[in-house]
């Protein structure tokens, strides 16, 4: 039986919900961003339950087919952010066609009627989360951080940076500690 969990963006969430499953002494083939694979069949009762725990996390079940889709695309903008700066920089359009298996005019559409952002504007968004992560847990310079967002130079990254947060990257890393920036998300999710 596979699961579609909403707000699944990160190996924190997949080891949170293989916690919630082992706690329900279900088992699992796979967990990964956005799904779930149960070895048995669950009842509507046992699915409510894990609903619930769930969204105490900050995720929940998802049953209507459009919200499954963008949590796939979702899932592929989040791997593609966290792709490593040493391998080559996919097309976004393509890599996200093939990972979510739908064509790409399609899933733009659906994703910013939904959502009422693009996926471009999305994947900007999760690249600038992800340098915050960076600035905020890492000693690596900035330099190496766009590298690693596979931006074209440390001034693309700086403009950006400024244009969704407010803030330069070097002001943020200054005054990381002085302000609360960690609950200051850019996309609610």
């Amino acid at each position: 039986m596979m699961l579609h969990i909403r707000n699944m963006e990160s190996s924190r969430c997949i080891s949170l919900v293989e916690k919630e499953l082992i706690k329900f002494g279900l088992h699992f083939k796979t967990v990964e961003l956005g799904e779930v694979e149960l070895k048995e069949n669950l009842s509507h009762e046992k699915l409510y339950l894990i609903d619930i725990a769930l969204r105490d996390a900050g995720l929940e079940l998802i049953a209507d087919k459009k919200s499954r889709i963008i949590e796939m695309i979702k899932a592929a903008v989040c791997e593609l952010v966290n792709l490593s700066g040493e391998l080559p920089k996919p097309n976004s359009p393509c890599y996200i066609s093939k990972k979510v298996n739908r064509d790409y005019t399609y899933l733009s559409n659906l994703f910013s009627g939904e959502l009422g952002i693009t996926i471009e504007k999305y994947i900007i968004a999760q690249k600038i989360e992800r340098a915050k992560e960076m600035l905020e847990f890492t000693e690596i310079t900035l330099n190496d951080i766009a590298f690693e967002l596979h931006y074209s130079s440390v001034a693309h990254l700086s403009n950006q940076f400024k244009r969704i947060t407010g803030l330069t990257p070097s002001f943020f890393k200054q005054h990381l500690h002085d302000l609360d920036f960690k609950s200051n998300s850019i996309i609610s999710r």
